[in-house]
């Protein structure tokens, strides 16, 4: 089965960030009628136009210049704006807070501490509008998952009993996702909101010595059946190597090499619908399907 480009990608606004600002994470309302990103000291919402909507200070003011990355995600309807805040690597507080804003004004709706000493945050929404995933990473100290509900002006967390997987992805229909061990030696597939490990998968079943390769922090659903594992190595001559690889999740078996016609063993945004992303020449992302 061949691959075929639908080619770059236009887009359809362009936002410049306020001049100055950093940016350590950004995400787009569903609408596209906003963008809001996240500096080491604020969290700003601009319109279309280029306009400030509103400012979340991060505050006290971190006088920290390093380890601390805010990261932010809309809710799948666009009504809140979710932000992990770093705040122990920051010097702000003995741990971080993950916190809810409203996407209208910026106002604080609910907010909790989350107990870790994170770098950094990474979202997921998951396809029922209601949960957000949150994957803390704590450098050489592991990563934590926690799953977030917006009850009212509470947010409920619950927390994965481990410290030791990152979050790569989430499956289209929501039943699963998918985590890399934080040492890189196995993928496991989860069942979701649960967390049980339904396929768990060692380097050996890729045809590769443990010793000699790992499993990247990358891949994810091509589609609800369909995962892309990518593993990595050197050779011999200190060469850097990658390879990709289709998992069919009904059967747990390895279907074989997936070309994803990139370069990097990190360019590549699987969609869920059986096409993916990567980077094109000129900056803009292409979409491919097989």
């Amino acid at each position: 089965m061949g691959v075929a480009s639908a080619g770059a990608l236009e887009p359809v606004a362009r936002i410049e960030v306020q001049s100055g600002d950093e940016v350590t994470g950004h995400a787009v309302a569903p609408d596209l009628s906003r963008v809001v990103y996240a500096t080491q000291h604020a969290v700003v919402c601009i319109g279309r136009d280029g306009g400030e909507l509103w400012r979340y200070d991060l505050l006290p003011r971190s006088n920290e210049k390093y380890g601390h990355w805010p990261g932010c995600e809309f809710s799948l309807d666009g009504k809140t704006v979710w932000v992990f805040r770093p705040d122990a690597m920051a010097n702000r507080a003995n741990q971080d807070q993950w916190v809810v804003l409203s996407a209208d004004s910026g106002a604080v709706v609910a907010q909790a501490e989350v107990g870790t000493v994170g770098h950094g945050g990474q979202h997921r929404r998951h396809p029922n509008g209601v949960d957000i995933l949150l994957d803390v990473g704590e450098g050489q100290d592991g990563v934590n998952l926690f799953r977030g509900v917006l009850a009212g002006d509470r947010l409920e967390l619950f927390k994965y009993p481990w410290s030791d997987r990152c979050l790569i992805d989430l499956a289209p229909d929501g039943r699963q996702f998918m985590t890399v061990y934080h040492d890189q030696s196995d993928v496991a597939f989860h069942t979701y909101p649960g967390g049980e490990v339904v396929l768990q998968l060692s380097m050996e079943v890729f045809g590769h010595e443990p010793h000699d390769a790992f499993f990247e922090w990358s891949g994810g659903y091509l589609d609800a059946d369909t995962a892309i594992v990518t593993i990595g190595g050197e050779t011999e001559d200190e060469e850097e190597w990658h390879r990709h690889y289709r998992v069919d999740l009904r059967t747990g078996g390895v279907s074989g090499d997936f070309d994803a016609r990139s370069e990097s063993a990190y360019d590549i945004e699987p969609l869920g619908d059986g096409t993916w992303l990567t980077s094109g020449s000129d900056g803009h992302p292409v979409r491919w399907t097989r």
